[in-house]
């Protein structure tokens, strides 16, 4: 009998956890649907006007020089990629000077170990591209142990310095959400409203543009499509790269201390309902029994 109780507790549970299981695989097929609806909607007809006019423009490029034909015109598509991606400038015969150098090279190895991959560099040689293989396998796993300690390094001091402030004061709830609240708000500030200013004077990009760039660089989507440090028009300081890699690393690892931090929150929430709904689960004591539980000489005062 125990044995057949056992059976059908584990197969309720398991069939609870399948549709627990389908149910969050439903929401995130629709979300990611959802999601691709509305980039489709956004980006679907100004990419068709670009193709409009890129055609227009071809058209008007054939009049112009009548020699080019459309060989011709694939064949300088194909250098201005070539060179785009080497780093060449196509308006004056010069490099930008950091296209795999050692400032530009660490910044790919972090963006390699980091997943980012904005695509704008790659290795090109057979060796370059096994030891990329190589560097990843050992650097992705390494690059996320490092960053979860040093989050958790930096929530740990957070939590020491609300614990120490929280002491001194008789709002101790209000102070940890405050100081939480105003360590958010200077790494915010410190992460992405300072790279934005500094791309909008080194990069030329608008602030949209700019904060675009800082969320896609620290989520490590990485699209490609804004790269910092990489125009080959534009001369950059010797130290912008090596403030980049350090942006990245501690981008990084300011975001998995936000993660830990909301899983702690998230986790503490739990907590406070489950203890809610034990407190409220329980029985509450008779009169009797409330008699029974009280010294004897409190009791007689009860009975009378």
């Amino acid at each position: 009998m125990v044995s057949i109780h056992f059976g059908k507790f584990f197969s309720r549970l398991n069939i609870i956890r399948l549709l627990s299981l389908l149910l969050l695989g439903a929401v995130y097929v629709s979300y990611v649907l959802i999601g691709g609806v509305v980039f489709w909607k956004l980006e679907g007809d100004q990419v068709e006007n670009q193709i409009a006019v890129l055609k227009e423009k071809r058209s008007t490029l054939f009049q112009v020089y009548p020699c080019l034909n459309q060989q011709g015109l694939e064949d300088l598509a194909e250098m201005i990629q070539s060179a785009t991606k080497s780093g060449f400038s196509m308006k004056g015969n010069h490099t930008s000077g950091g296209f795999w150098e050692f400032t530009s090279s660490a910044v790919f190895a972090a963006t390699v170990v980091t997943t980012i991959g904005y695509g704008n560099m790659s290795p090109s040689t057979t060796p370059g591209q096994i030891f990329c293989v190589v560097f990843a396998v050992f650097g992705i796993p390494l690059n996320l142990v490092v960053l979860n300690r040093v989050g958790k390094y930096m929530l740990a001091i957070e939590r020491k310095f609300c614990n120490f402030v929280a002491k001194k004061t008789n709002y101790q709830k209000c102070v940890r959400v405050s100081i939480h609240f105003v360590s958010f708000l200077i790494s915010s500030v410190l992460y992405f409203v300072v790279p934005m200013l500094l791309f909008k004077q080194y990069e030329g990009w608008t602030y949209p543009q700019a904060i675009y760039y800082c969320f896609i660089t620290l989520s490590t989507v990485g699209f490609g499509d804004f790269v910092a440090d990489y125009n080959p028009d534009k001369e950059y300081p010797d130290w912008y790269g090596c403030i980049m890699g350090v942006w990245i690393f501690f981008g990084l690892a300011w975001l998995a201390l936000v993660i830990n931090h909301s899983i702690d929150l998230l986790e503490g929430f739990n907590t406070y309902l489950k203890s809610g709904k034990i407190s409220g689960d329980r029985k509450q004591p008779s009169e009797e029994e409330e008699v029974k539980e009280l010294p004897e000489t409190q009791k007689k005062e009860a009975e009378h």
